[in-house]
């Protein structure tokens, strides 16, 4: 059965064009979030065919298990006896197409690629920032005092609002006084990894 998703595939795509994915990467993780739900359901070494129709908004997911005598794996074999029930002209070694209703797994399945998109976003924005400041150790950079929390000042930079930006306290200048909102300018000093990414150490000492 080919199970209309629509509201599935627009959903991610509206999610990919925000976050500035290709179309491609989001069709492929959508793919490999399905492939996941399968495997937790066939096993390890299940084989499937999953076609997605953008246009129709529809997805289309085929088991396929291999025809033998004796089944050993359940996950990617059907007997003999049982493919005959389908088609009786079944012979050991032919492929079996079982088609998976998209409700079985569905919402686990989209879960899981949802998580991959928001991973590889993640992954992307770090990979620009790095990019974008690695070279720019001692200049001057502008922006927005964020917030002001446990004496540091973060700032929301003029043209990577994405980055994460601090100055801390011993990097600040106690003659001065910002307020939240206020335009701000400091000196990239270094550039720090964190467990959430790097993040952009600003002097005004």
């Amino acid at each position: 059965m080919t199970t209309n998703t629509s509201d599935v595939v627009s959903a991610i795509r509206e999610l990919t064009s925000t976050k500035q994915l290709e179309r491609t990467e989001l069709l492929d993780l959508l793919k490999d979030g399905l492939h996941a739900a399968l495997v937790k359901r066939y096993g390890p070494n299940v084989r499937a065919e999953i076609g997605i129709d953008e246009l129709k908004g529809t997805i289309r997911i085929a088991v396929l298990r291999t025809v033998v005598e004796t089944v050993e794996d359940p996950g990617s074999q059907v007997a003999l006896e049982e493919a005959r029930f389908e088609d009786p002209d079944f012979q050991v070694g032919d492929v079996l197409e079982e088609e998976v209703p998209f409700e079985a797994f569905g919402r686990t399945a989209v879960q899981a690629a949802k998580q991959r998109i928001i991973q590889r976003v993640r992954e992307g924005e770090r990979a620009r920032i790095r990019e974008e400041f690695s070279d720019k150790v001692g200049e001057l950079l502008s922006g927005e005092v964020q917030q002001i929390e446990r004496g540091k000042i973060v700032v929301m930079l003029a043209k990577f609002r994405e980055a994460e930006a601090i100055i801390p306290y011993r990097e600040q200048n106690h003659r001065e006084h910002f307020h939240q909102g206020d335009t701000i300018r400091a000196v990239l000093k270094r550039i720090e990894e964190t467990p959430k990414g790097p993040r952009l150490i600003l002097s005004r000492a």
